[in-house]
């Protein structure tokens, strides 16, 4: 019977052995140093030692960001981060220019229109990154410098597609506009290049739970010198979300509030693994497997989401299930069967497309179990589907991610 469940019975499990797999695009697997890190005794936030500790981990925060600006820290999701680049610099009915990469740069433009801005979003497929000439045309345009500032997602989550920064400022340059750069890397940072300062971005905005390797519940804002001068004539209504208070403070390692203090030890330990690793490594290893579980979708036969070869992120890989074939019934199949998560279809592609999470704390063999258990449920499911998809993969790693081109 398509769909039954492998261990089905009279009793519910109440237990599943070995681990669940984890392998939706983020909150991606917590390695056990950073769950033992967080597992500490809470100390004084107001005490000399707390001070020493965050001072250092602000610091040690900027190589990752490839900045040597400042980094603000805040107890919140990649949301609050969101809001908080635009609340610092922008005030009410600013015009903002938005490219629709995804679900994520879509939810991004809802936030703007709701705290009072007007965003002008290039409309897109979903499938395509930004083109560039687009934004400069826009800038170009605006004879009356109205637009304020330019956002973009650098890795969408939603279709594993990634945005060219570089390319946009450049595009912002070439229109010899003043608009502030800003740039969600949300599920980009740690896993794949980003590099703040020699991309000219004037707000980076990412999270704790994607390839920093932690629980969800911090988030960040990199803030140039421009964007910190624009900050002081923002009249956008803030007080959590407030760079003032909190670089102050945190020019001694301190906070204007109550920081999530346990968060900050495993966040320490998650930057000393990554030093560890060394970030080359790190961007390496990511592009090896993403390569891998391409190679693997596409000898199954099925269609990866971002149509733009050079722009397929490392992180994920985003794919569409044949016609007739619903994709949250497949990933409940798998998920029933094989203990495994897979992300699902956001916004338009809802129902239409899975996602493989590759990123974080992991290897090889959790790559290779990953793919088993994606080609298992495709069978259990009913789908249409060549068979070798993880034997292309394996063969690939097998050589070192060195195997001819596909």
């Amino acid at each position: 019977m398509v769909g039954k469940a492998i261990f089905s019975g009279d009793n519910v499990m109440s237990h599943r052995s070995g681990r669940h797999f984890l392998q939706i695009p983020g909150p991606s697997n917590v390695p056990d140093r950073i769950l033992r890190a967080i597992d500490k005794a809470t100390m004084d936030h107001r005490g000399p030692d707390f001070g020493v500790m965050a001072r250092q981990l602000l610091d040690d925060l900027k190589p990752i960001f490839k900045t040597e600006n400042d980094v603000i820290i805040f107890p919140s999701s990649g949301t609050g981060a969101w809001e908080a680049a635009l609340v610092n610099t922008l005030s009410l009915g600013d015009k903002v220019v938005m490219y629709e990469s995804g679900q994520f740069a879509t939810l991004w433009k809802g936030l703007a229109e709701r705290i009072g801005l007007e965003p002008q979003f290039i409309e897109s497929d979903w499938r395509h990154p930004v083109n560039p000439a687009e934004v400069e045309a826009l800038l170009k345009g605006d004879k009356a410098d109205e637009i304020k500032a330019v956002c973009m997602v650098h890795n969408e989550t939603s279709t594993g597609m990634v945005n060219d920064i570089a390319a946009i400022r450049k595009a912002i340059d070439a229109a010899g506009h003043s608009a502030l750069l800003m740039v969600d890397t949300i599920s980009g940072l740690g896993s794949i290049d980003y590099r703040h300062d020699e991309w000219g971005v004037d707000v980076t905005v990412a999270g704790s739970q994607k390839g920093l390797m932690m629980p969800p519940g911090l988030s960040f804002n990199a803030v140039s010198d421009k964007a910190k001068k624009v900050s002081e004539f923002s009249s956008m209504p803030k007080s959590y979300w407030s760079w003032d208070e909190m670089l102050k403070l945190n020019a001694t390692g301190y906070f204007p509030y109550t920081p999530a203090t346990n968060l900050l030890y495993g966040l320490s330990e998650a930057i000393a693994i990554l030093q560890e690793e060394g970030l080359d490594n790190v961007f390496a290893r990511h592009a090896r497997f993403a390569e891998a579980t391409r190679r693997a979708v596409q000898a199954w036969g099925l269609e990866i989401v971002c149509k733009d070869e050079a722009a397929r992120s490392d992180v994920l890989t985003a794919a569409f299930m044949p016609d007739g074939h619903d994709a949250d019934a497949y990933r409940k199949i798998v998920l029933e069967n094989f203990d495994m998560s897979l992300g699902n279809g956001l916004g338009k592609v809802a129902g239409k497309v899975f996602r493989i999470g590759h990123l974080g704390d992991f290897n090889e063999l959790m790559l290779a179990g990953t793919l088993c258990g994606v080609e298992m449920g495709l069978g259990l499911a009913g789908v249409p589907h060549n068979k070798n998809g993880v034997a292309a993969a394996l063969d690939y790693l097998a050589h070192g991610g060195n195997a001819a081109p596909a």
